[in-house]
């Protein structure tokens, strides 16, 4: 597969890794900032597209991957689905609900694959969770807890354009709780405050928080998030249900203990978020060079994008004025 990566900041950086590393992937990448495009390109061999136009030729690329700032998202989804181009982008599709869902219903149209990068679905612990819940091993769900937490205050710029807590930390929970349960989020209460940094309130934003999403069965799935902790990134699932209860826990960066006099010392959660959830990046890109390859519908797809912002939009507003809210169809 050929692919024209866009985007060669951080995310960029390491989807242009992946690519590399990819049996059967060869790739070209495009950047705003040129210089940082060369860079990227050069250090894994990939060669430096000068445009957009070079970007969207089919006949120098199979599939488009988005990791360009989240503002241009729309833009690139639409012009791949006319371009007969094959994308796969990184979340949102866009910060306003309204447009994401019109650009998706334009790129359904085209009839063209598209993928969201929802990698946390590519957890190997989180799958197999799922793989349990959905045998049911555990009877009906009643109860999921999720939790993402810290390590540290991303900067003020970031931010300023993230679309808040929701829609950039916790999106990916609620995804996971309609992926894990196969329910559909009804409503949702959100309850958060800016404790790290007070100057979150300038943006409308707080770091630390607590939505409780009501499931279409009635259960209940609660998710707390955190941008701070002293201990390191924390990320974990648990599913009560009514014939037992499945957990994915957390992930040490290393699995040795250490035995004293008085004291067992053993190693710590992971230093950042990144560091947890490193492989699964790679995952999501073999999941949908293999779907595209073999002509099935890759997932989790642009509706399930849809699904869980419309789950954030809702909580957003939750955070605001402090009723419980409904959830928006997130194709309406």
């Amino acid at each position: 597969m050929r692919v024209a990566l866009i985007g060669a900041g951080f995310i960029g950086s390491v989807h242009a890794a992946n690519l590399a590393a990819h049996p059967d992937v060869e790739f070209g990448v495009f950047d705003v900032d040129a210089d940082r495009a060369r860079t990227v390109g050069e250090r894994h061999g990939a060669v430096t597209l000068a445009g957009l136009d070079d970007v969207f030729d089919t006949s120098r690329f199979d599939a488009v991957l988005i990791a360009s700032s989240t503002d241009t998202h729309a833009e690139h989804l639409r012009r791949a689905a006319d371009s007969g181009l094959a994308v796969f982008c990184e979340k949102p599709i866009d910060l306003d609900l309204d447009r994401a869902r019109e650009v998706a219903a334009h790129v359904a149209a085209s009839g063209v694959p598209a993928m969201v990068d929802f990698n946390r679905r590519f957890d190997r612990d989180h799958a197999a969770l799922r793989d349990v819940v959905r045998s049911g091993e555990l009877g009906d769900v009643e109860l999921v807890q999720l939790t993402s937490r810290g390590p540290s205050m991303p900067p003020l710029s970031y931010i300023a354009v993230s679309g808040g807590q929701m829609r950039d930390q916790a999106v990916h929970f609620f995804d996971l709780a309609r992926w894990i349960t196969g329910a559909e989020p009804v409503e949702v209460t959100a309850l958060g405050a800016a404790l790290a940094d007070p100057r979150l309130t300038e943006h409308g934003d707080v770091d630390t928080s607590v939505a409780t999403v009501r499931m279409s069965t009635g259960a209940l799935v609660q998710i707390d998030c955190a941008r701070r902790t002293a201990y390191g990134y924390d990320e974990r699932i648990e599913v009560h249900g009514s014939a037992g209860m499945a957990e994915s826990r957390r992930h040490r960066d290393g699995s040795v203990t250490r035995y004293g006099a008085g004291r067992i010392v053993e190693d710590g959660l992971h230093p950042g978020w990144f560091e947890r959830v490193r492989p699964t990046y790679a995952a999501a890109l073999d999941a949908f060079v293999t779907a595209v390859r073999d002509g099935v519908p890759p997932t989790p797809c642009l509706a399930d994008g849809l699904a869980a912002q419309a789950v954030a939009e809702a909580a957003t507003a939750s955070l605001r004025s402090g009723r419980t809210e409904a959830v928006p169809s997130p194709g309406a």
